[in-house]
């Protein structure tokens, strides 16, 4: 684990493609220090859709075999002191929690032949998290959630830890759908009763 905190405060001294790696093992570890402020509804507007365009960048490396390139002009951009601050100081919090509870266990969850499941079920909480949900301030904690989980599962070959993104992802899907489908219910009920016709 301490090799780990320690080749990701040295990547931040260059560009953002130098940050993220050019390994999907890398940037799994950035995509779960991505989504861990969404674990609360307090993020910043647009941060979520930003990460799980990120998220589903890395899936589809996942579902290749191997990393899709970033996009030029985010790979030439270079990384603010303010925010390497506080991603040095949040590695280091991670590394620590996470030390405690990952390790390598369950090992065919995180072998090649998963590596399908896993990168489309990445890819299922990635979308699950850019789907605006109106009205709704808590709505990208359980794809946030999962994705941490899945990230972390991989990253450690923690079988465990990816089952329960799996079973997150599943359940973040599930809440999305049923959101939506409740909010097309209460608007045409309130269509309803101001004598409009939500057919018309």
């Amino acid at each position: 684990m301490a090799r780990i905190a320690e080749a990701h405060l040295a990547s931040m001294n260059g560009t953002m493609a130098d940050a993220v790696g050019q390994s999907n093992r890398q940037r799994l570890v950035w995509l779960s220090l991505l989504a861990m402020p969404l674990l609360f509804p307090v993020a910043l507007p647009g941060m979520a859709s930003a990460v799980g365009a990120f998220c589903l960048l890395i899936a589809c490396g996942l579902l290749q075999g191997q990393p899709v390139p970033l996009p030029g002009w985010l790979a030439a951009r270079e990384m603010n002191a303010r925010a390497k601050r506080l991603l040095q100081r949040m590695i280091g919090r991670v590394i620590n929690v996470i030390a405690l509870l990952g390790r390598p266990r369950m090992l065919p969850l995180t072998d090649r032949p998963a590596r399908v499941l896993n990168g489309l079920l990445l890819s299922a909480a990635g979308l699950s998290m850019m789907v605006p949900v109106p009205l709704i301030s808590f709505d990208n904690v359980l794809p946030a959630l999962a994705i941490v989980l899945i990230t972390w599962g991989l990253r450690l070959r923690d079988g465990l830890m990816l089952l329960a993104g799996h079973l997150v992802t599943l359940t973040a899907v599930a809440s999305v759908v049923l959101l939506w489908w409740g909010g097309t219910v209460a608007a045409a009920e309130l269509l309803s009763l101001m004598g409009l016709d939500p057919g018309r």
